[in-house]
């Protein structure tokens, strides 16, 4: 089943400013929002939904990845899992709670996971490289590849405790993860809320910290990642893939790993978008006489014919030799530009017969009125 527009599922065109899409989702979030529809699982799927939508357009970076290319430009294209599908609600909430301001009871949270403002660790994002040959991006591939990375530590699972062991809830917010402080001014009582400074936020402290990781739940490792990279994807591309970046503190969630796509050269072949380029020399006499010549492409060998009098500049177009786009069905085109050799040395004998052959009318330069000219013949070619 195919995605929805993101800019759809807000109500928004694409020239929408970063102000009315956070506007957009907001109305979306408070309009579906859990506590408004319990039980309402429609309403739960469109409040994922539009996070979703949000998480990509309110990114100044994904955003534009998405006006390139698509949903294929996204993580949850590659089967890596998605923000909306991937993520729990608490996870949303964590991220975007801000957003719903001082709506349902002054707490952004829903019924059933926790009303508080305790803080969820987040890993940070990592970048790769991977190189691909033209022929890989024909078809699409699979590719594994090693990342050093932030991991859970095996000792503890994850949890920052020694044996996964206890947790106590932190003295000072009383697990809220806030601490709130009132004070007198002249305007009369002022309250302010900040982040615990005590368990930083997390609403509890490690009773044993674990000695491998000393508390922090992650610790230096590898992970093998396979990714699935679509036919049609082109140099400099991003593909984001949701929760394989780095581990974060203490079960938190995962960073992203953003994947960017860089082409290996082609030996023979140049792209130009979805179609290839491809230049072929031929000798005089064959493009007196005409011939057949192998062209390259990305499948393997094909044979064309060279017409009897074809022109320096002559360029030949095969139909669907060239490469699929990311978001557009079909294959472009392979284009072959004929150029004739001219030798820079001769022999005596051979250039008496070309200066014979110069006094024949039939070797003379007299272009028709109906040949079409270079440019006229450019314009067919690449438009």
């Amino acid at each position: 089943m195919s995605k929805r527009d993101y800019y759809e599922i807000l109500g928004l065109s694409k020239n929408a400013s970063a102000e009315e899409i956070k506007k957009a989702y907001r109305q979306k979030a408070l309009k579906y929002h859990p506590d408004k529809n319990q039980g309402d699982e429609t309403a739960e799927s469109k409040f994922k939904e539009a996070a979703e939508a949000y998480e990509v357009l309110g990114n100044p970076e994904k955003k534009s990845r998405y006006d390139q290319f698509g949903h294929a430009g996204m993580g949850n294209n590659f089967g890596q899992g998605g923000f909306g599908g991937g993520m729990s609600m608490e996870d949303i909430f964590s991220q975007f709670g801000d957003i719903f301001g001082g709506a349902f009871g002054g707490g952004f949270g829903r019924s059933g996971f926790g009303r508080t403002s305790r803080k969820v660790n987040r890993g940070t994002n990592l970048r790769v490289k991977v190189k691909l040959t033209l022929k890989e991006i024909l078809t699409g591939v699979e590719k594994k590849i090693k990342v050093n990375k932030y991991v859970p530590c095996d000792s503890c699972k994850g949890t920052g405790a020694k044996d996964g062991g206890a947790f106590s809830t932190c003295n000072t917010c009383n697990g809220m993860g806030q601490v709130t402080r009132v004070t007198n001014t002249f305007l009369g009582q002022m309250q302010t809320t900040s982040t615990c400074p005590q368990c930083g936020g997390e609403g509890k402290t490690i009773t044993d910290k674990c000695s491998s990781c000393y508390g922090n739940g992650i610790k230096k490792g590898e992970e093998v990642i396979s990714i699935n990279i679509p036919a049609g994807v082109a140099e400099g591309m991003q593909l984001s893939l949701s929760g394989k970046g780095n581990a974060a503190a203490r079960g938190g969630i995962p960073g992203d790993l953003i994947v960017m796509v860089e082409e290996v050269p082609h030996e023979k072949l140049i792209r130009d978008g979805s179609n290839l380029l491809y230049e072929h020399y031929i000798s005089f006499p064959q493009a007196v006489l005409g011939t057949s010549i192998d062209v390259p492409t990305l499948e393997g060998k094909a044979r064309i014919k060279i017409e009897p009098g074809t022109q320096a500049g002559k360029v030949l177009r095969l139909k669907g030799k060239g490469l699929p786009g990311v978001n557009a069905y079909g294959r472009g085109d392979l284009l072959v530009n004929v150029n004739i050799w001219t030798p820079q040395k001769v022999s005596g004998e051979e250039k008496d017969i070309l200066e014979s052959l110069d006094d024949s009318e039939n070797f003379k330069p007299n272009p028709k009125k109906s040949d079409k000219s270079f440019f006229e013949r450019m314009k067919e070619v690449f438009h």
